[in-house]
């Protein structure tokens, strides 16, 4: 039954003409049974439909219609697991067409439609400003250093390219080959269906522990031939890990993202220890959306709220201007209230306590400015000295209270400009 779905979608694409491409592009979606039979005929390795299944999967990918190129894309991760395993297995026979597949693919998408290669460009965002995976406000004061202050606001891009053309897999270019196909691969995760996903979880994983004492614990039968892996290879993967965790594939991408930083703790990989260590804290304590499997596709991140967090006892360049009106209007009221008074400085006395020191003769000590303290009947000059004995009153005034204590207080205003002193007498 696979085998007559899949020799029908076989012979109906040569029988196709041009203008009616686009139409049929979006059929595809409604064969179901046309992706599980196509993902059995890869994993056979010897199937006599392998070679025209890849190469309709190639024609699919040159006739430039987006829908057929992500109908070609989606089993990607299988085609790559096939090429690996039979490379392992020292049997390079039975994969020479998934091999011109992949290096066709490469081919047609490190050049434009003109034929030039392509310099690719990736800006690398700046932790100054916020964007979807990051808040500054989060991540704390930033120094304002002079190196700082000068790259405020660029940007950094980083390019990728060009990329020399290929024409058989060597040791050398196979994992840079297919690091490439990954990145187009992650470029249109978008439009990957689960199976697609589940399939690139599968790839992480029998690619990072086959030959290591991991494999008999996943229980996967399969090679065991240790596979070499580069940095650049995990990083691609575990791009798409993350976007399988964040749409429905909770169990495989946990299981795949600890298995390539299994794999990355052992090759000792920087680049992909910290990518894979910042997507799993980033994932800890989320709740992930297990059942969004048909849903809209996203990526699962933390945004800070737009709203305004600035406290009402912030100190800012209004605050500041606002205080110093208020300092302003009490001086000015100061003012008028000595020129009602004649310009006469009445001294303060207060009847419950000063605060300072006190000095053996009485006077008190206050604090200066400059950290210094000065006896109170300095800053007078002319203050007449206060007994402190109760019984030191004469018989005109036995009726009244007894000045107790003595407190002169010395305001510095007008922000160094001048001092004005003020006072008022308690009875």
């Amino acid at each position: 039954m696979d085998q007559g779905v899949v020799e029908e979608w076989l012979s109906e694409f040569k029988t196709l003409p041009d203008s009616a491409v686009s139409n049929y592009a979006a059929s595809l979606r409604d064969k179901g049974a046309l992706v599980p039979a196509l993902y059995k005929v890869i994993r056979e390795n010897y199937s006599d439909l392998l070679e025209p299944v890849c190469h309709q999967l190639f024609e699919f990918y040159r006739s430039g219609e987006p829908q057929l190129q992500r109908f070609t894309l989606q089993f990607l991760p299988e085609l790559l697991w096939s090429l690996l395993s039979v490379s392992a297995a020292r049997d390079p026979h039975t994969s020479g067409c998934i091999e011109a597949l992949l290096l066709g693919i490469y081919n047609l998408e490190i050049v434009d439609k003109d034929g030039q290669s392509k310099i690719l460009s990736f800006t690398v965002p700046s932790l100054s400003k916020p964007s979807v995976y990051h808040e500054p406000s989060a991540i704390g004061s930033i120094a304002l250093t002079e190196g700082a202050l000068a790259n405020h606001g660029l940007s950094r891009v980083v390019y990728s390219g060009p990329h020399l053309q290929r024409e058989t897999f060597t040791a050398q270019n196979r994992f840079e080959v297919l690091t490439f196909l990954l990145l187009c691969y992650n470029a249109a995760l978008s439009y990957m269906t689960s199976t697609s996903l589940q399939s690139l979880c599968q790839l992480s994983s029998r690619v990072c522990i086959c030959g290591y004492p991991r494999q008999q614990m996943r229980r996967y039968k399969g090679i065991s031939t240790r596979l070499t892996v580069t940095s650049e290879f995990l990083v691609q993967l575990i791009t798409g890990i993350h976007y399988a965790l964040c749409n429905g594939e909770v169990e495989l991408g946990s299981k795949a993202l600890d298995d390539v930083l299994y794999r990355a703790q052992l090759e000792l990989f920087p680049e992909a220890l910290l990518v894979g260590n910042a997507i799993k804290s980033s994932l800890h304590g989320a709740a992930l959306k297990s059942n969004n499997k048909e849903g809209a596709r996203s990526i699962q991140v933390e945004i800070t709220p737009t709203s305004s967090r600035i406290s009402r006892n912030a100190v800012t360049s209004l605050s500041i201007r606002g205080h110093r009106w208020k300092r302003h209007e009490s001086q000015e009221v100061s003012v008028d209230n000595d020129a009602a008074l004649g310009g006469v400085a009445i001294p303060e006395i207060s009847v419950t306590g000063v605060s300072g020191d006190r000095m053996p003769n009485g006077d008190s000590l206050r604090p200066r400015p400059d950290g210094r303290a000065l006896p109170d009947c300095d800053t007078l000059g002319a203050a007449s000295e206060v007994s402190l004995d109760p019984r030191g009153h004469d018989s005109g005034t036995r009726g009244q209270e007894v000045r107790r204590q003595k407190s002169v207080r010395r305001m510095v205003e007008n922000e160094g400009s001048g001092s004005a002193s003020t006072g008022r007498s308690q009875y």
